[in-house]
């Protein structure tokens, strides 16, 4: 069953500020809770994303068992809009798609995340045991640093 996570999130920052943060893989350590243990594999020698970009980690989803995830931009609309799918990981189906749009206030940000577990109706259990209640800890932790990070900023 493929499971969809709608997140949302106003950033007090302009556009480029925003799009040189998300767009770069270095950076995803930072929005992702320590216990994960998340690390970017992969040397890039700029942080210039582009379609047909791999990007590999190692994370640790559940009990400290390190995992390989190997993903792929499928789609970039440069300061708009992006989207990297999960070619190898712990899914069955990963498709994270970012969207950012200017307003007055700055960048709001939108999370569509379309994913599935392998092993059918044990992957649906699993799902509804603690792969849910993990997956909205990991947007929790993210929204609570870019808060930080973005709109804790003092205005001159």
């Amino acid at each position: 069953m493929v499971h969809t996570i709608y997140k949302k999130q106003q950033l007090n920052c302009d556009i480029e500020e925003a799009w040189k943060f998300f767009s770069s893989a270095n950076n995803l350590a930072i929005i992702t809770p320590p216990e994960m243990n998340f690390t970017v594999l992969t040397k890039m020698e700029d942080d210039e994303i582009f379609e047909g970009m791999i990007i590999d980690y190692y994370v640790s989803p559940i009990m400290g068992i390190e995992m390989k995830w190997k993903t792929e931009i499928t789609h970039v609309d440069f300061q708009k809009s992006f989207t990297d799918f999960q070619k190898k990981g712990p899914y069955k189906l990963w498709n994270h798609h970012h969207e950012f749009i200017v307003n007055d206030y700055g960048v709001f940000m939108k999370d569509v995340v379309k994913y599935e577990l392998p092993f059918g109706f044990l992957g649906e259990i699993a799902h509804k045991l603690f792969v849910r209640k993990k997956i909205e800890h990991i947007f929790d932790y993210r929204h609570k640093v870019l808060e930080e990070l973005f709109n804790t900023k003092k205005k001159l």
